[in-house]
């Protein structure tokens, strides 16, 4: 069977010949009489859309659209108006409030199907995880874009900028002019306090946007952001930013998601700071770098890092990094040459930082 639509509609006759309509597309069709009922049977059925006139007793479609809104478990649903009522102020007010689309009747049997597929498929976006380089990018784009929104023109438009190894991508105090997407390369963020001594924040790789947080606050960088190899991003300027994530309630969600991960990573990293002696955080450090730049299989992880960041990262001075790494050498748990670090033994140093 297909996927399962709360139909929410007061006039009998329109009720059937839509629910209809809908099974003959082969979905599975709930139908509801009225506002109230409406809500307990989204609330009960957890449909995979909804769609709900805006004239009705007991709960008018807007009064729907709210009380659902503020329940977490229905708060997700794609939601489309179905309604007689084609002014534009009614639009606007259904659209502020959280509403996915609007179908004015009379409408065409087509029409209808196309914004149902149409909210599935911009659901579905959000339930996959796109390919994490620059084709990835543009698919989200333009999965995310409305009709004849500019955004549809970004992933032509595109800046792409190139950084050499520690060279800035941005800096502390200034204000974001946009986001950026890593296409390819290391990224690091850090703070400095007022010793000099810096903090690694945050890592960041193929795939990954940074700066956001800044440009969702509207205020300035509370941190920098280098490349740690030479690397390619992507600029995505704040207007296109601020259109993608105000006009689509699924890609806010998306990056209020993207902001939660990233928070509670850090608070964990924190925490981890406060509390772990060295050998724990120098383990910790090597294990950030295989889960953000390794692959999860791999038993086995290398790459070129330099002391100073393994230090930062660890949250501890260089040369304390260098006697810890020296020991876990000597344990046959990770090999050393130059500026490469190879992890032999990812099990020990779990059970270190564990």
């Amino acid at each position: 069977m297909g996927r399962k639509i709360l139909l929410i509609e007061d006039n009998k006759e329109m009720r059937e010949n839509t629910a209809e309509i809908l099974e003959l597309a082969n979905y599975r069709v709930s139908t509801a009489s009225n506002g109230k009922e409406g809500v307990e049977k989204a609330q009960k059925e957890k449909p995979e859309l909804i769609i709900c006139d805006i004239m009705m007793p007991v709960f008018d479609g807007y009064g729907v659209l709210h009380l659902l809104s503020k329940n977490e478990a229905t708060s997700s649903i794609p939601f489309i108006f179905l309604t007689a009522k084609a002014e534009r102020t009614d639009m606007r007010k259904g659209m502020e409030m959280g509403a996915d689309d609007y179908v004015t009747k009379p409408f065409d049997e087509l029409e209808l199907l196309n914004a149902i597929e149409s909210r599935f498929r911009k659901a579905d976006m959000l339930k996959k995880e796109f390919s994490k380089n620059i084709d990835g990018l543009d698919e989200f784009l333009l999965e995310a874009s409305t009709g004849g929104d500019p955004l549809k023109k970004l992933s032509e438009e595109r800046e792409v900028r190139t950084y050499r190894k520690k060279e800035t991508i941005y800096t502390l105090g200034n204000y974001p002019k946009g986001i950026f997407f890593v296409m390819k390369g290391k990224v690091k963020t850090y703070k400095t306090n007022e010793f000099g001594k810096e903090f690694i924040t945050g890592l960041f790789k193929e795939g990954d946007f940074i700066g956001h947080l800044a440009l969702l606050e509207e205020d300035k960088y509370r941190d920098e952001a280098m490349a740690m190899e030479d690397s390619e991003l992507c600029m995505i300027p704040k207007d296109h930013f601020y259109s993608l994530v105000y006009r689509n309630a699924d890609v806010s969600r998306k990056f209020l998601k993207i902001l939660s991960d990233n928070l509670q990573e850090k608070e964990e990293q924190l925490i981890k700071l406060a509390y772990n002696s060295v050998r724990k955080r120098v383990a910790e450090a090597l294990l950030t770098l295989h889960s953000r730049y390794g692959k999860p299989e791999e038993r086995s992880f290398t790459m070129n890092v330099s002391r100073e960041d393994l230090a930062k990262l660890a949250g501890t001075a260089p040369e304390t990094a260098m006697r810890t790494l020296s020991d876990l050498k000597d344990e046959k748990l990770i090999d050393i040459k130059g500026s490469q670090i190879s992890i032999l033994d990812i099990d020990k140093l779990n059970k270190i930082k564990n």
